[in-house]
């Protein structure tokens, strides 16, 4: 393939070769980094929570759990019920914050606030979106410790105080949020099963990476984040006009000098897309989120290269990657034609030594 690439400069073709070479090896180069990444994590990252101190109730600091909620009627019940019942904490308070809901989770929330003291809700008439929607709540929230927390999302019982060691260490003044490891709870099907493989290794591998090797953060986890209250504050609270406002705020408040940290040992549970539309419907989202935010931050990264190298290779990254899925059709495009045209040709020796290279590369 590369012998093709005749454009008739030689500094063009060179060019060219280290950039085909490049996407050629980019996933594969991308795997064994994230395993040294994690070794590196592992053993040498500065952050890692090693012993875990139970929190007296008397220096407890309040946390706020919020629970963006439209339309939740489904799954609101259960939530609020075991943020009531199971966590092994006992200053806290839920706020959920009604996001313009037109099904029966505003008669279902008016109930359980009868039944639980702690239990608090903000009604916004009109749906104007989860940014939004936690913007107001902030002003509502008594926590300077605020969970984030979506309606079919439940935290395991003792995240609270395991978040609350991360931000009582000494070296902890510039902490500005804490994000968990995520597991999938519907495992019914095939796709959700698949989304459990790659939360659990996949995005985890990527986030110790990004946080021991770079020193940062691509995104914090929407689904369940706890957050410093003057760091949200510190940086205009979220992005509305995003459409990962989870991504967009882990910049903002890197770009201000605030850490942003992953927690492996904290889990959560969530619910994942169990239908293709559902999963098309939610990466096309995440991809505009993650475009919205390369197109953001690149031009502040550009000029200050080596003000903070982790941020710049991964600015770096953000780009290949998106130079790579274009990449990935053109080339799958490309086999098909050519897979086709051999089939016609009865040429049999390249139909097999095609598959065979198309099958070590997804190997690798």
């Amino acid at each position: 393939m590369f012998s093709l690439i005749d454009t008739g400069r030689q500094w063009l073709d060179v060019l060219l070769y280290i950039l085909m070479m490049i996407l050629f090896t980019y996933p594969i180069l991308g795997g064994f980094t994230w395993f040294i990444g994690v070794m590196c994590h592992t053993f040498l990252f500065r952050y890692r929570q090693l012993d875990w101190i139970p929190i007296p109730e008397e220096i407890e600091p309040m946390i706020t759990i919020m629970v963006p909620a439209h339309n939740e009627e489904i799954v609101i019940e259960d939530t609020i019920y075991y943020l009531m019942q199971k966590m092994n904490y006992r200053r806290y308070e839920v706020l959920v914050t009604d996001d313009g809901s037109t099904d029966q989770t505003p008669v279902i929330l008016n109930r359980l606030m009868e039944q639980y003291p702690n239990l608090r809700v903000l009604r916004i008439e009109k749906n104007q979106g989860k940014a939004h929607a936690f913007n107001m709540g902030i002003g509502f929230a008594k926590g300077e410790l605020i969970l984030s927390n979506d309606a079919d999302t439940v935290p395991e019982p003792d995240a609270l105080w395991k978040y609350v060691n991360y931000f009582i260490r000494q070296d902890a003044i510039n902490i500005s949020a804490i994000t968990a490891n995520m597991d999938v709870q519907n495992r019914t099907t095939i796709i959700g099963k698949s989304q459990t493989v790659e939360f659990s290794s996949i995005v985890g591998i990527i986030k110790r990476t990004q946080q021991a090797v770079l020193g940062v953060i691509y995104a914090y986890s929407g689904a369940n984040t706890m957050y410093r209250r003057d760091a949200l504050l510190d940086v205009g609270l979220f992005r509305q006009n995003r459409a990962t406002e989870d991504i967009s705020i882990a910049w903002d408040h890197q770009f201000q000098g605030w850490l942003s940290l992953f927690a492996p040992q904290i889990m959560f549970f969530m619910e994942v897309p169990e239908s293709l539309r559902m999963l098309y419907s939610q990466r096309k989202r995440w991809a505009k989120g993650r475009t919205e935010v390369w197109l953001t931050n690149f031009k502040k990264v550009l000029p200050h290269l080596f003000e903070n190298i982790g941020r710049t290779f991964m600015s770096i990254d953000q780009s290949l990657s998106i130079i790579w899925s274009f990449f990935f059709w053109i080339s799958s495009f490309l086999f098909v034609f050519w897979l086709v045209y051999f089939i016609t040709q009865v040429n049999t020796e390249r139909i097999y030594h095609m598959f065979t290279m198309a099958f070590l590369y997804c190997l690798f």
